[in-house]
């Protein structure tokens, strides 16, 4: 008896995923829940892991295949019941004979090309043949060297061909992950159909600076967690946003959707690309909360186990490009909000205070929009209202 390994249920807002790795092959003894293959949708990866212990057989859905919700990608072949009288082969036979022989995606090639198994040279252990082995021998890397040939007479000798001054550059071509895919898109729709301006504006920031020095140790000690500078620029835009509406919305055809809910989107930046998982009802969040969600969402997001319902959503967006080094950006919209706003590397600059030249810690704030929904006295204000909190948070406990 064997068991059918089938594609997850995908969110209604996925129509289909790609099969992104195959952690075991056809022979490969497996345990119960291990994973064997990540399937990558636009959103998030899915882990499928074996229902039971056995091994694996055919593969039926290779990597780069795109497969659909509880389709049909490989079979299993449960280990016998110790005891249990049966017909099989015993586990460690089966996984043998399978490695003995050709993988599914290796037989397919060969058919396809009708390919004499004979001629390929295996690479693989214990010299099994390789789907890399076929595809070399298809473009000719593991054919036997053709008999030479005896030139033709010719009139005069041809002058030698010059040495290509490059000679040795290489190239590797990678198809595109279907996140990277997804990101390209909705940049593109983003600058093509949006009337998107940016804004810039700057924070000193030795208030908040000072802050964290002086109870970032008893914060860390009280809630257990660092005192970072994300739950201070969270707060600062909860606020704002409640004197800017504007910036909350969204358009919707004709319509204008303003938002009575904050739930704002932190761009993290993972393996696999930029993603951005919601912080939902900020205005209801403490910063030890933020700082907590904060950390659990970038955790998930490099290890890849951000859910789909974490990554849908979100009225407004912050990225802190800071953290690379960027002095200066201007970012772009996440669809369907209306703004963005780009933090940066805070840097010391001269600056005159009062008549005087002083080195202060400086950051530049960036804030893209759509000039469609927010004017440039919204836009201009909502930075303004940034900056007045941030350089002074006790407007964030008086909510002045």
């Amino acid at each position: 008896m064997t068991i059918e390994i089938k594609v997850p249920d995908l969110p209604e807002s996925v129509a289909d995923a790609t099969i992104a790795t195959w952690h075991k092959k056809p022979g490969d003894l497996v345990a119960r829940d291990e994973v064997l293959v990540d399937i990558e949708t636009d959103k998030v990866v899915l882990e499928v892991p074996a229902p039971e212990a056995g091994v694996l057989g055919d593969i039926l859905q290779s990597e780069g295949a795109t497969v659909l919700s509880r389709q049909l990608i490989a079979m299993l072949k449960p280990a016998p019941v110790a005891g249990e009288e049966t017909k099989e082969k015993p586990v460690e036979a089966v996984a043998d004979d399978a490695a003995d022989g050709l993988s599914p995606s290796v037989r397919r090639l060969v058919a396809e090309h009708d390919i004499d198994v004979a001629k390929l040279t295996g690479t693989g252990k214990g010299g099994r043949v390789t789907k890399e082995d076929v595809e070399a021998f298809i473009k000719g890397g593991n054919k036997p060297a053709a008999a030479p040939v005896a030139a033709a007479p010719v009139a005069a000798a041809a002058p030698a061909a010059p040495v290509a001054p490059l000679a040795g550059r290489t190239e590797k071509r990678v198809p595109m992950t279907r996140l990277r895919k997804r990101i390209a898109e909705r940049l593109l729709e983003a600058k093509n159909t949006t009337a998107m301006l940016t804004t810039f504006n700057e924070i000193n920031m030795a208030p908040i600076m000072k802050l964290r020095k002086q109870y970032g140790e008893i914060f860390e000690k009280k809630h257990g967690i660092k005192l970072g500078f994300m739950s201070f620029y969270v707060k600062a835009v909860v606020e704002s946003l409640k004197r800017y509406p504007e910036v909350n919305a969204a358009l919707d055809g004709d319509d204008i959707v303003y938002h009575n809910y904050f739930d704002v989107s932190i761009a993290v930046s993972t393996p696999r690309g930029l993603v951005t998982p919601v912080l939902r009802d900020c205005d209801n969040m403490s910063l030890a909360d933020i700082e907590k969600a904060i950390k659990d969402l970038a955790g998930k997001g490099r290890d890849g186990k951000l859910t789909v319902d974490e990554l849908t959503g979100g009225n407004f967006t912050i990225t802190n490009g800071g953290v690379f080094g960027s002095l200066m950006s201007t970012p772009i919209i996440n669809p369907p909000q209306s703004a963005i706003l780009g933090m940066h590397k805070i840097q010391d600059r001269p600056m005159a205070v009062d008549g005087k030249v002083e080195i202060l810690p400086m950051m530049y704030l960036a804030l893209s929009y759509d000039h469609r929904i927010i004017d440039g006295r919204e836009s201009v204000g909502f930075l303004v209202s940034i900056k007045e909190l941030l350089e002074d948070p006790t407007r964030l406990l008086l909510d002045v």
